[in-house]
């Protein structure tokens, strides 16, 4: 199985063997992503580049021929809706069949999208049987009346056909297209804190995904269009410097805490033109990336709150991503809200090349994989027939929008 991350940043590509939902990672890519901005393709031909780039070098590693892949997919164009959707058991006894919890879903997954727009997901949250909330499968239960609560995400067609063209261009099918926050959440969210109440914060290149989980399901999903990318070029503007060596001091030097620098404290730095190094001090630095770092969380904080879902996440923030590897990011924003923060890490079941790809940066590739792994659950077995197939279909359309 292959998970495919096509970043704002980066394009990270995972390849791994699968046996008994233990995830063995035998190879690995990345590249710069030149064709993206804020998460969408604006750059056919370089995307097509960063990714074949990245698909090459983890084809050499795993020594294997890549032919289909998972992909994750983000940028503002994203949408998400929670609907509820509605309809009468009626059958001798009142039995509830699957083919009834296929109504319900269709019920609730009819409402108007724009031509522009497209489903991605249709996840259902939970099932009430006359009025009893909570039920996570209703099959074989009687009742009289069948509810259910489903969060849909949608996105650009454009976006999304945009996408998949620069990866078929390469001979690589799309196996789903799959959103990054969703991914990026079975990577570095435990079971508990999804039941518990958790705000995730995948803060990446170019964009912010935020996904809240309460109760085990997935209750709000939203991009933002800043992210590390920004704090890079307030760096380049504030210290006049070329991009390349803003990002090298930003990982090197930088920092949210400017108390924790030393008045003193001087970096040398090349100048814009190449001619030449200068020295800075490192608190102006801490300064400029604190003040984005603290633009990013309020943004996405506001989205929380505007969405009213602040006072439900006890477990408090998980931030992953590349810049969650900035020094002092989460103790920034455990003092800024006052709730628990931690910094993503990758769960168990991940072997092979785990020590390598364990960084903040591999969790959206690293969750394609474990999304992958639930999903072919459901592919049948050589011996099974049509029927099993029909069935397959159906799941398909309700766990992943078709």
């Amino acid at each position: 199985m292959v998970g495919l991350d096509v970043g704002t940043t980066k394009v990270a590509c995972l390849v791994a063997n699968v046996v008994d939902s233990e995830i063995e990672i035998i190879g690995m890519g990345t590249a710069p992503s030149r064709g993206l901005d804020k998460g969408v393709v604006v750059d056919i031909g370089r995307t097509i580049q960063s990714i074949r780039k990245a698909v090459e070098e983890a084809e050499n590693m795993a020594d294997v021929k890549i032919r289909s892949v998972y992909v994750g997919i983000a940028g503002q164009h994203i949408r998400s809706i929670n609907t509820t959707g509605t309809v009468a058991i009626t059958h001798p006894g009142r039995v509830i069949k699957r083919s009834d919890i296929r109504r319900v879903i269709d019920a609730a997954k009819a409402v108007p999208v724009p031509p522009d727009m497209q489903l991605i997901h249709v996840i259902p949250r939970q099932y009430k049987v006359d009025g009893q909330e909570g039920i996570t499968d209703p099959e074989g239960m009687t009742g009289t009346r069948l509810e259910a609560d489903v969060h849909l995400v949608l996105g650009s067609v454009t976006a999304v056909r945009n996408l998949v063209r620069c990866i078929k261009y390469l001979r690589i099918e799309v196996e789903q297209i799959v959103l990054q926050p969703l991914a990026s959440s079975l990577a570095v969210l435990s079971s508990a804190e999804k039941e518990l109440g958790v705000v995730l914060l995948d803060i990446g290149g170019g964009t912010t995904d935020i996904s809240i989980y309460k109760g085990g399901d997935i209750w709000f999903s939203k991009v933002i269009p800043v992210a590390g990318q920004h704090i890079t070029n307030d760096i380049t503007v504030g210290l006049q410097t070329p991009i390349e060596e803003a990002e090298r001091i930003k990982k090197e030097y930088g920092t949210c805490l400017v108390d924790s620098v030393d008045d003193n404290e001087k970096i040398e730095i090349a100048t814009i033109g190449g001619d030449g190094t200068k020295l800075v001090s490192r608190k102006r630095l801490a300064k400029i990336i604190e003040a984005r770092v603290e633009e990013i969380l309020d943004l996405a904080m506001e989205e929380v709150e505007n969405a009213g879902y602040k006072d439900i996440v006890p477990g408090g923030l998980v931030i992953t991503g590349g810049t969650a590897l900035l020094d002092g990011i989460v103790e920034f924003a455990q003092a800024r809200y006052g709730l628990p923060a931690r910094r993503g890490q990758i769960p168990q079941g991940i072997h092979g090349l785990r020590d390598i790809v364990e960084s903040p940066i591999y969790a959206t590739a690293i969750g394609l994989l474990k999304y992958a792994v639930e999903f072919k659950k459901l592919e049948p077995q050589e011996s099974r027939g049509g029927w099993f197939n029909t069935v397959l279909a159906w799941l398909r359309s309700i766990l992943w929008g078709g």
